[in-house]
């Protein structure tokens, strides 16, 4: 084992750059006190960190403060002190706190271009630098993900360098490391979007992924076309006017099929799949919105109280002349598994389920990365005993921490095969949410191949 976590270690620090393998390897510079009130970032030359203080408080240590001694405020902004506080007054056409903000200083399309000087969210907090210790500590590696041309680097501006809507920064709040959009205006020449294009699916589990950037702790936010066949199960009471609300997830293996979990179906409910989008309370032109035609639950699905059995399900879309869901490069199909994959083998798991920041769900999806765990492992007395069949397996890792939960339930586990994506697994149930020895359960989808040929038979 240790052995083992050395390669994992020495692979790690080849693939990352030189600051976090020192912070990793070496002594952490980054010590809590180390820069006062201010902001410890990485550098890659001795002392291997510096300072950035938040104003009112000086370099080198950010420990003791200064009001408009000198003049923090740019562009001939004049300083105005307020006891120990203090405020910019900008000349006309700037702004931001330091006034550095210019009167051009905006974006167009998404941003992915903009490398302006806004350092604030929309709600006023300040964005941390790309290279802070405190980003690269909460599993976040900007430099491991962008080159330079990306706009990244040891400054706190504003960035989109993941296909965002808009710019964006890391943010902190106590202890714990949020994102949010900046306070930065879209500049007002109108561009048009192309209308997203439709094909025939020809092919499945190849997705078209724009770039990445691991920013949610327990699991990643998804960037757009990274996890195309994810689809949201949403359920409202039948022929009302109520609203759809998400309730499991699920998966698209053909333009009119959806797979998911038996457990999500509810009689007298109308139901609708919405795919093609990451964030549910977001409208994003790439989305299809589809109803649902009819359930089909497993004939032989049974819940316990210890385990749910057979626990898996087929939607058939509403579509016109077999066609229902579009291939674009944000809605692909997963494909079927052609056979066993490997105890120990890496795959996905996605959803908008509850989180360790939300026991609501998110409205962003999120992917995480789990091992599938062998059958007789998963089967001692202090993780599920007997109780699992050959239609069920264990997915995550034993010491907790990353797990599916509710709200991912019927979402996919997909694992590579053949260098295609193949639904491997539904999310089906557990033992709480990253609980230690009670890593995810779910149904395997190879034991139901005939089952799922058989309902599905035709072009659609």
């Amino acid at each position: 084992l240790l052995l083992c976590l050395v390669e994992l270690f020495i692979k790690y620090c080849k693939i990352i750059s030189y600051c976090l393998c020192l912070w990793l390897s070496g002594p952490k510079v980054c010590r809590r006190g180390v820069c006062g009130r201010g902001e410890c970032v990485l550098t890659s030359t001795a002392p291997f960190y510096e300072c950035k203080c938040k104003y009112p408080f000086q370099p080198p240590d950010c420990k003791r403060y200064s009001v408009c001694e000198p003049n923090p405020c740019r562009n001939g902004g004049q300083c105005v002190q307020e006891g120990n506080d203090f405020d910019c007054q900008c000349p006309e056409g700037f702004s931001g706190r330091f006034c550095h903000v210019g009167p051009n200083d905006c974006y167009v399309d998404d941003g992915e271009s903009y490398r302006g000087n806004v350092s604030e969210t929309d709600d006023g907090f300040d964005c941390l630098y790309w290279n802070s210790h405190f980003i690269l500590e909460n599993a976040a590696d900007p430099f491991n993900s962008f080159e330079n041309d990306d706009g990244l680097g040891p400054h706190n501006f504003c960035r989109n360098p993941d296909g965002e809507p808009r710019p964006w920064c890391f943010f902190r709040r106590g202890l714990r490391l949020f994102w949010d959009y900046c306070d930065v205006n879209k500049c007002p020449k109108p561009t048009v979007q192309p209308p997203p294009t439709t094909t025939e699916f020809e092919t499945c589990g190849v997705a078209q992924p724009k770039k990445t950037l691991t920013r949610i702790f327990g699991g990643l936010k998804v960037s757009p076309g990274a996890i195309p066949w994810q689809v949201s199960l949403q359920q409202k009471p039948k022929n009302s006017n109520m609203k759809y609300s998400h309730v499991c997830g699920g998966v698209l293996i053909k333009s009119c099929w959806v797979l998911t979990a038996g457990h999500c179906i509810e009689q007298n409910k109308d139901m609708q799949v919405v795919m093609g989008t990451l964030s549910l309370d977001i409208h994003d032109p790439s989305t299809q919105v589809i109803q649902v035609e009819n359930a089909i639950v497993h004939e032989n699905y049974r819940e316990t109280s210890e385990a749910v059995y057979n626990d898996i399900a087929l939607l058939r879309l509403r579509g016109t002349n077999g066609v229902c869901a579009n291939e674009t490069q944000f809605v692909k199909t997963a494909c079927l598994p052609s056979g066993q994959i490997s105890d120990g083998t890496e795959c996905t798991i996605s959803g908008w389920g509850a989180t360790e920041d939300s026991n609501y769900g998110s409205n962003h999806l999120l992917e995480a990365n789990v091992l599938l765990i062998s059958q007789t492992k998963c089967s001692e007395p202090t993780i599920y005993g007997n109780v699992l069949n050959n239609g069920m397996f264990c997915a995550g890792y034993l010491q907790g921490g990353v797990d599916s939960c509710q709200g991912d339930s019927g979402g996919p586990l997909t694992c590579k095969q053949n260098n295609t994506s193949v639904v491997y697994g539904v999310v089906s149930w557990g033992d709480q949410c990253g609980k230690k020895n009670k890593p995810g359960v779910y149904s395997r989808v190879s034991n139901f191949l005939d089952w799922i040929n058989s309902k599905t038979r035709g072009p659609a």
